[in-house]
């Protein structure tokens, strides 16, 4: 194998690989010695068809496949030889007239390839990162306001006599039907609504007020355009209602016991895990503002030259976004008070910073030993497999049998516990703040993102 390198100017390479005729047909030699060893055809016995037989046969199919392996594994050399890392793929250029003289045995393989180097540079100090992080302290009021609402949501209905009035549980069986056709999804027979709640279709429930246990009604309502079900949408229907029950609202004592209905043993115990999740929820904001500080911090400190065609490969998914995203809202770009020139050089921006903080996100990952657990992996699909009711068996399929789709799921992974790593190491100060002002804050990075 001879390897000339034909470019080298920054990040870019080129090199030419010539691999002689002769080698390709001692290749072919050695496969098809093996494969004489093994071909069982008929009017031969084992391992006594001719080479030249098989040849005939599958010359040309073993040649391209060898052909391709070759390519492979000489790029792969050439790479390594060099101790380089290539951005992405090296692009190979073997002109098809070439290629079918190589098939032919009648020339020697030539064929360049061409990559993007990745950059080299130097890990930042991380001790010399100051992040300020907001904090959130729930008060006893907010948690007291959660459990409230939870009381609301879980109040208990008592049989009443008389008509239903707004805020009453009509319980009720139902059939819809468009153009007095029954539609599917339509129908229950012991369906609970509370009136006033806006859990149905506009117009429904106001048209239950003053009916009684065992009255009849045909309830006209229309589907809104927006309706999610498509066959729906917009459409004239009604529904058939017999009333079985009409219940008033109760209220729900909030002590002990009606923790224990809820599963809890004390009122105590919901209250600790009511702060929990609110904790959780600011938490999560609250981590947000701390990463999108420490990538900006990143993205001031790097300036290197990014690999052309990882920038393009970037560049085209994050356009792909913009394009989708103002198609599904009917919007151009003279709504936005730009040009499409203009938007994606802007957009250009955004492809170089997730680039660059890529690439530097993955270099101390790489520097630092950073891994993604198989548990860890495997935890993540099965909360991807779980969006997916009824399906999970294909979608479980679909990953574990596509290696690019589950790089997918580990990239966020492998992404956090490089930002967990590197806050570890940085000067991170709290600062506690109001709930408005944390939301505040995250809102202005998100629209400065």
């Amino acid at each position: 194998m001879q390897v000339t390198e034909t470019l080298s100017e920054g990040l870019k390479r080129e090199l030419k690989i010539e691999i002689p005729a002769g080698d390709l047909a001692a290749k072919l030699e050695n496969y098809m010695a093996d494969l004489k060893s093994k071909a069982n055809i008929k009017g031969f016995r084992p391992g006594k068809v001719p080479v030249a037989h098989l040849k005939r046969m599958y010359g040309r199919q073993a040649m391209a496949e060898i052909l391709s392996n070759t390519i492979q594994e000489t790029t792969q050399k050439a790479v390594e030889d060099r101790s380089e890392r290539p951005a992405m793929n090296p692009e190979i250029d073997l002109p098809e007239e070439e290629a079918e003289k190589i098939l032919e045995g009648d020339a020697d393989l030539s064929f360049t390839m061409t990559y993007d180097v990745l950059p080299d540079f130097e890990i930042v100090d991380f001790s010399g990162i100051e992040i300020e992080r907001p904090v959130v302290e729930i008060a006893e009021e907010e948690v007291d306001e959660q459990v409230a609402e939870i009381a609301k949501n879980n109040t208990p209905f008592d049989t009443k006599e008389g008509a239903a009035a707004d805020g009453d549980r009509v319980t009720m069986s139902y059939l819809g039907k468009i153009d007095g056709e029954p539609f599917d999804g339509g129908a229950d027979e012991n369906g609970m609504l509370v009136l006033g709640s806006g859990q149905f279709i506009p117009g429904f429930e106001e048209q239950l007020i003053g009916l009684k246990a065992g009255d009849e009604k045909v309830v006209e309502v229309s589907f809104p355009e927006d309706y999610p079900a498509a066959h729906l949408a917009g459409k004239q229907a009604t529904f058939d209602v017999v009333v079985k029950e009409v219940a008033a609202p109760g209220e729900a004592k909030i002590d002990d016991e009606f923790a224990k209905s809820l599963g809890l043993e004390s009122l105590d115990k919901l209250k600790e895990i009511v702060r929990g999740q609110i904790e959780g929820q600011f938490g999560q904001m609250t981590r947000q503002r701390v990463k999108r500080q420490l990538l900006d911090k990143l993205d001031e400190h790097y300036s290197f030259e990014l690999p052309e065609k990882l920038l393009d490969s970037e560049f085209k998914v994050v356009w792909q976004q913009v394009e989708d995203d103002m198609k599904r809202n009917e919007k151009t770009f003279e709504d936005e008070n730009t040009t499409e020139e203009e938007a994606k050089a802007e957009y250009r921006k955004i492809a170089e910073r997730r680039v660059r903080l890529g690439l530097v996100l993955s270099e101390i990952g790489e520097k630092n030993n950073i891994q993604v657990t198989d548990e860890e992996l495997q935890r993540a699909l099965y909360d991807r497999v779980r969006q997916f009711p009824g399906q999970e068996q294909q979608v479980f399929e679909f990953y574990k049998s596509n290696q690019q789709a589950l790089a997918t799921l580990r990239a966020p992974i492998y992404e956090e516990k490089v930002v967990d790593y590197m806050l570890e190491l940085a000067k991170v100060s709290d600062k506690t703040v109001t709930k408005e002002d944390l939301q505040k804050l995250v809102e202005e990075d998100e629209e400065n993102a």
